[in-house]
């Protein structure tokens, strides 16, 4: 008898079923295809717009093409999900406007937590690439490490030591250090301690040190090399030798290696004296001659 009564409810026809249900069909597919047809459209223009804008920002700024491509495509993504917020909003689907805002806040929420350190080293990447603190082919010094750069990425900046091994750091480490570039400027002073005896002709050892830089390749003749006297040590007068080249072209490691040799081998033909560190002790020794006397038996063996 029920079921009799729940068949008689059910519209037996095509027509019958257009006739109950219609208005709903046509209502839910007026909505479906009003937020098909205003995502195409708001996502088509807001991509075109967003992307083309950002690419204009970036390039205007002088970003890399990694950061200027990186950009697009956020942009791209930032239009895809407007364009679905606001196709939802115009379909009339507030509920599911509602639950994307509330799935995007948790998903952006973890992402972030679970990426910290990722999203640091990116964020670095991009002010490195943007600030150029250096360049790919410059050697630089920072937090008691140093190496030449050979590849800047947006999370890790790869550099070689002077041995020859390959460094990877983290971007944030170096945008959080002091990071000094010597070979950022165009020239570049390259100093060295020589110490005399103070019984030595002062101005002979400056012609010397000198006359020496002026004959090595790289050193520049403007500044021109200069040896002032900058302290009297325990045994040696202390002359700073001081000259410049252009980091550019010529190593500041291999000049000063020439420069001392050099030098020290002026000297030693023209009888500079250069003092190694000593001490000299004076005063008295005093022996008291007192008789010992033995406290147990002496054996002769």
């Amino acid at each position: 008898m029920a079921l009799s009564l729940i068949l008689q409810g059910i519209p037996t026809s095509v027509d019958g079923i257009l006739t109950q249900y219609g208005g709903a069909l046509l209502s839910v597919a007026v909505t479906a295809l009003t937020f098909i047809i205003a995502f195409f459209v708001i996502y088509r223009i807001g991509k075109s717009v967003l992307v083309r804008a950002t690419k204009r920002a970036l390039n205007a700024r002088e970003f890399s093409t990694a950061v200027v491509s990186l950009g697009s495509s956020i942009a791209g993504i930032v239009a895809l999900f407007g364009a679905v917020a606001i196709a939802a909003t115009v379909a009339g689907f507030p509920a599911i406007l509602t639950a994307f805002a509330t799935i995007s806040g948790a998903l952006a929420l973890g992402f972030a937590f679970a990426a910290g350190d990722i999203i640091e080293n990116f964020v670095a990447g991009i002010f490195i690439l943007k600030d150029k603190p250096f360049t790919v082919g410059d050697h630089i010094q920072w937090s008691g490490n140093d190496g030449i750069v050979r590849e800047i990425n947006l999370r890790v900046t790869k550099l070689d030591t002077f041995n020859n091994e390959q460094v990877t750091v983290p971007n944030s480490d170096l945008a959080n250090s002091v990071v000094m570039n010597p070979v950022a400027n165009e020239t570049r002073r390259v100093p060295f301690d020589f110490g005399i005896e103070y019984d030595a002709d002062i101005e002979l050892a400056r012609d010397i040190i000198i006359d020496e830089a002026n004959k090595i390749d790289g050193i520049l003749a403007d500044p021109a090399p200069t040896a002032p006297v900058t302290g009297l040590a325990d045994s040696a007068v202390v002359l700073n030798g001081r000259v410049w080249i252009n980091p550019r072209e010529t190593g500041a490691g291999g000049v000063k290696t020439k420069w001392v040799e050099a030098v020290k081998n002026r000297f030693d033909a023209e009888g500079v004296g250069m003092p190694y560190p000593h001490t000299e002790l004076t005063g008295s020794v005093e022996v008291d001659s007192a008789e010992f006397e033995p406290t147990g038996p002496v054996t002769n063996d």
